[in-house]
């Protein structure tokens, strides 16, 4: 075995997957840096690599092993730690990766760094160290605070599921619905903001489920609302069966909440909602998407699109095509199906070849430009907030509004982390271009540089 005595010991992360996968890897960089890491851009020599995995495809999978042999070729000698979904559920699998020192799987996650050997000294095992167990069901706490470098920071309030849909994994991954400890929340979220923060955007598996004390999802956006210089509230993907309407009443009149939803519909057809054990018929979505809009005028709605799964024949495509025509969805995320060893899709017949599910994948694709354009048109000689984000070529600098749209203004002066009026005047693929309403104020509190390019998410 190869020893190595470090001075400062480097890390690096990769992280696969979902926006729960990257709040978590934004704590463990705090937690391995208070442990005396320095954190590197990934793709520089590192002495420990960490790869926070996902399982939601076979091509996550794939992704997890190249890049412990790419790690490899210019760090031989790196530490690897595989944590993560894919730790959860490959266990035996990653256990085969040469050049994985390390398998933690989620129960144990967010104590990667003290279950690392200490940070002077890291060794390359002959074979993997295991950290291995069934998930605590129990609502929790999490220490530390995540490290972003963006004005948006992601903020972790539940994790698990018990949905069970077909096609996922991911109720195995996690283990059961628990939330966070809402005192834990808050006190990230004020952390957050002391360090120049103005949004955060609510992260979970399923964080409609939330509920800690007796307060649910809406009851623990009411407590942020009352952070001082927390700007705004984003709800991340939640499940159209969750949302209360309690919850949209309060978005229609909330000065921090944003009026942007992302409601995963998978498919149009009822046959193939009822095969993926969805809890809804196409006139359920419908009828509450109708509902959402009126109390809620001017929502964006982005939705999940799953393309090939067995048994969608032509018909059943059609329907999902012309439901999402017809439906006003500001954009689409468009995912073909992905067998998965454990689900009960995989045992299911008719499985759709692979032309037809690029094909299909090509169409929604098409159709998500064009929704998104349209719904870009009614803010077309509008002025609306925009949170201003980075710097882009020709003196461009891009941000987000509360409706997620994507603005462009031109600025010879720094617009990071401001908070201006713009009044839009053009419209483009994916975004909108404007001009500035007032003069740039003094800059708030800068974002933190820490972690530039430590986090790198595919």
């Amino acid at each position: 075995m190869n020893t190595k005595v470090l001075d400062a010991p480097r890390v690096s992360f990769y992280t696969v997957g979902c926006r729960l996968n990257q709040a978590e890897t934004s704590l463990l960089q705090d937690g391995f840096r208070k442990k005396g890491f320095i954190p590197v851009p990934y793709g520089q020599q590192t002495d420990l690599l960490v790869v926070n995995s996902c399982t939601v495809t076979e091509g996550a999978e794939s992704d997890c092993r190249r890049v412990v042999r790419q790690v490899l070729r210019h760090s031989p000698q790196a530490f690897v730690a595989v944590t993560g979904c894919f730790a959860q559920t490959g266990l035996e699998v990653l256990r085969q990766v040469e050049g994985i020192d390390l398998i933690v799987g989620n129960q144990f996650k967010m104590r990667l760094p003290d279950i690392l050997p200490p940070e002077t000294r890291l060794t390359k095992q002959p074979s993997p160290l295991v950290h291995h167990g069934r998930m605590n069901p129990e609502n929790f706490l999490i220490a530390g605070v995540g490290e972003y470098d963006t004005t948006r920071a992601n903020l972790k309030i539940q994790d698990g599921c018990q949905f069970m849909c077909t096609f996922c994994l991911i109720p195995f991954a996690r283990g059961r619905e628990r939330s966070r400890v809402r005192e834990d929340a808050l006190r990230e979220a004020e952390a957050l903001v002391e360090r120049g923060h103005r949004e955060v955007v609510l992260t979970g598996v399923n964080i409609g489920q939330y509920e800690d004390h007796g307060k649910n999802v809406l009851g623990l956006i009411q407590d942020l609302e009352m952070i001082q210089g927390l700007d705004r509230i984003r709800i991340s993907s939640i499940e159209p069966t969750t949302i209360p309407d309690t919850l949209l009443a309060h978005m229609a009149t909330s000065k921090k909440l944003c009026r942007h939803l992302h409601v995963p519909l998978q498919s149009g057809d009822d046959n193939i909602l009822r095969a993926m054990n969805r809890r809804y018929t196409m006139t359920d979505y419908r009828r509450w998407m109708e509902q959402a809009l009126v109390k809620v005028p001017g929502l964006c709605f982005g939705t999940d699109i799953m393309v090939g799964f067995p048994g969608e024949d032509h018909q059943a495509f059609q329907r999902t095509y012309q439901v999402v025509q017809e439906l006003p969805f500001a954009y689409l995320h468009v995912f073909s199906y992905s067998p998965r060893s454990g689900t009960a899709a995989l045992r299911l017949p008719d499985p759709v070849p692979t032309s037809d599910i690029k094909s299909r994948s090509r169409a929604l694709h098409q159709l998500s430009v064009v929704k998104r354009q349209a719904f870009y048109q009614q803010f077309l000689g509008q002025t609306v907030a925009v949170l201003f984000e980075s710097a882009e070529e020709e003196g461009y600098w891009t941000g987000l509004t509360d409706h997620y749209v994507r603005v462009s203004v031109r600025s010879t002066a720094s617009l990071s982390n401001q908070l201006l009026p713009v009044s839009v005047t053009g419209i483009m693929a994916d975004r909108v271009l404007g001009l500035l309403q007032s003069s740039v104020p003094p800059s708030p509190i800068p974002l933190p540089t820490v972690a530039l390019n430590s986090l790198s998410v595919v």
